[in-house]
């Protein structure tokens, strides 16, 4: 039944100065004058999680223009506007209304990237859904009543007028975020036919401002980047236009350069764009292929049955590496094990940082293959798979490299970074492998081992905690908490939010569910989690009220897996 606004002053003024738990009587619809208030849980403390409420707006009040709201593309852009600028006005309006959270309105904040969220729901016909936490006032845990109604009918009213509907905004706006992400997807779609894993717009702004901090670094601080022209591509843009700038071939590319000249920072822009990003953060059109991935050394991680037998020979004591698990990886076996793992979920493309990969499993050069014989030696470096994994599995590679120059033997394309500035020194690099051999003997024993499918063990995959059969949380971006062990993803780059993460262990949850009914590979299974999200969206993971969920990749949800500790698998029949 929904109630409306005469009932919801009643409500709070019968309930005023009674126990907190008496605003349970809020929970469900209230029409509040054509805006359909839904509280779906109330919390029961002012100091716990905040109430999760959400707020319906049809398309006669926000007014949104029809062309902003097609789906696809120009939906999401508009998703992720409205949620920052929701998320901005509700900040501004919060305040401490007594004990505890009281007073508090939140909602997910999507950051520089534009990425599919449960936090607001824009449909063909304009209609909104903001889901969003509010906190409840309370004085010690009684109820302030009057307080609650000025939050309800007041700020959280006022900050939807200021965020959700058309007239919030200046003509162009809506438009520019719709128009921007769509021309991102089409930028990216034409990856295939240019040969390209990554394109990188001339006048992009790449350096970010700090490690914590992903808006770009001030203008007059960076230099705008400039595409060599012998890479230099153009696209015609449904929107923008014609776009020029540098492509990123297929097949094996050097990054190289001085220190701090910009070799990771371009490599930092190619893995992020994987993701579109919102007008003004100065990588609108820096995109990469769907299915490149960060792969790195990871001391400690766990490994569940790994075959990094092509990567990782016999250890010492004759310990087998077709199904290697370990507790505590060392950084050749985890990068090893990173990049079987990433092949598994489908990964096109690597991306390898030398300041973040293992030494010993990048490279062997020709004075320490002398002093340690190959017999003593159970490692094959990168340098030997990098051609193979190209021209027999189709998987390009970028390497970030200062310090390695035997991979100009083996590299297709060497993009030199000079003061920010790119230069294409693919032929100065053949040059300089012709008149400086190293004599490097090729480590080579043979194909790349065939991949074996891998099938979870379900009682592995546990989120039950106590008497709760699904316990997790994610109380910051690179830990999940998941029944009685943690998901240690602080290794994980590509991985942008807790919302994201959070998502991530509800999927794994999902994917539980799965398991217990069959036997299932894990490739199987992220194939089963990708298509229900894409026929369903997020709300299929169970939570479907909450606005805390981020869209993310296969190849983020397998990472996750793999990572749980208590994993175990089995080879599938």
């Amino acid at each position: 039944m929904i109630r409306g606004v005469s009932a919801l002053k009643r409500t709070l003024e019968r309930i005023d100065g009674r126990g907190y738990g008496a605003y349970r009587e809020l929970e469900g619809e209230w029409d509040l004058d054509g805006r359909t208030l839904v509280v779906d849980r109330a919390q029961r403390d002012p100091f716990a999680a905040p109430s999760r409420v959400r707020l319906r707006l049809p398309g006669s009040t926000t007014r949104l223009p029809p062309e902003v709201c097609a789906p696809g593309p120009r939906a999401v852009g508009i998703s992720c506007l409205l949620a920052r600028t929701f998320a901005a006005e509700a900040r501004s309006r919060s305040k401490r209304r007594g004990s505890g959270r009281s007073g508090t309105i939140r909602i997910e904040h999507p950051g520089q990237q534009v990425i599919a969220n449960s936090g607001v729901r824009v449909e063909e016909d304009g209609s909104i859904e903001a889901r969003f936490r509010v906190g409840l006032p309370a004085k010690g845990r009684r109820i302030i009543g009057t307080q609650a109604r000025e939050l309800l009918l007041g700020d959280v009213l006022d900050t939807a007028e200021a965020s959700l509907i058309a007239e919030a905004f200046a003509a162009e706006e809506l438009r520019k975020h719709a128009d921007t992400n769509e021309d991102a997807a089409c930028l990216r779609a034409a990856l295939a036919g240019l040969r390209a894993i990554a394109f990188v717009a001339d006048g992009a702004v790449l350096p970010r401002r700090s490690g914590v901090d992903d808006r770009p670094l001030e203008i007059g601080r960076v230099v705008p980047f400039r595409s060599p022209d012998s890479l230099r591509r153009t696209v015609d843009l449904p929107n923008r236009g014609v776009v020029t700038g540098m492509v990123v071939p297929v097949g094996v590319t050097m990054i190289v350069g001085g220190g701090y000249h910009g070799k990771s920072t371009l490599l930092r822009a190619i893995q992020s764009g994987i993701y579109n990003h919102r007008p003004g953060d100065g990588r609108e059109y820096v995109v990469s292929t769907p299915d490149a991935v960060k792969v790195r050394g990871e001391d400690g991680r766990s490994v569940a049955g790994v075959d990094i037998s092509g990567f990782v020979g016999p250890l010492p004591g004759g310990r087998d590496t077709r199904s290697f698990s370990t507790p505590n990886a060392s950084g050749s076996t985890s990068q090893a094990a990173a990049i079987v793992e990433a092949l598994e979920s489908g990964a096109s493309t690597l991306l390898v940082d030398e300041d973040t990969a293992a030494t010993n499993f990048l490279i062997r050069d020709r004075r320490m293959q002398e002093l340690v014989p190959r017999e003593r030696e159970p490692i094959t470096p990168f340098i030997d798979r990098v051609r193979s994994l190209h021209e027999e599995e189709g998987v390009s590679t970028v390497l970030a490299l200062g310090g390695s120059g035997d991979y100009l033997d083996v590299a297709d394309t060497v993009i030199a970074m000079t003061e920010f500035v790119p230069s294409d020194a693919t032929s100065r690099a053949r040059e300089v492998a012709r008149e400086h051999p190293t004599h490097r003997l090729r480590e080579h024993p043979g194909p790349l081992p065939a991949r074996r499918p891998r099938c979870p063990v379900p009682d592995s995959i546990d989120p039950a905690r106590g008497r709760r059969p699904v316990h997790i949380r994610v109380r910051r971006p690179d830990r999940i908490e998941f029944g009685n062990g943690e998901i240690d993803l602080s290794q994980l780059e590509q991985i942008v939010s807790g919302s994201q993460a959070r998502a991530i262990a509800e999927a794994l949850v999902w994917a539980r569910r799965q398991i217990l009914e069959e036997e299932v590979s894990i490739p199987h299974l992220l194939h089963r989690v990708m298509t229900v999200l894409e026929s369903e969206g997020l709300d299929v993971l169970g939570r479907g009220d909450a606005g805390d969920l981020t869209l993310f990749r296969r190849h983020e949800l397998a990472a996750a897996l793999n990572r749980l500790r208590t994993l175990e698998v089995s080879e599938c029949a």
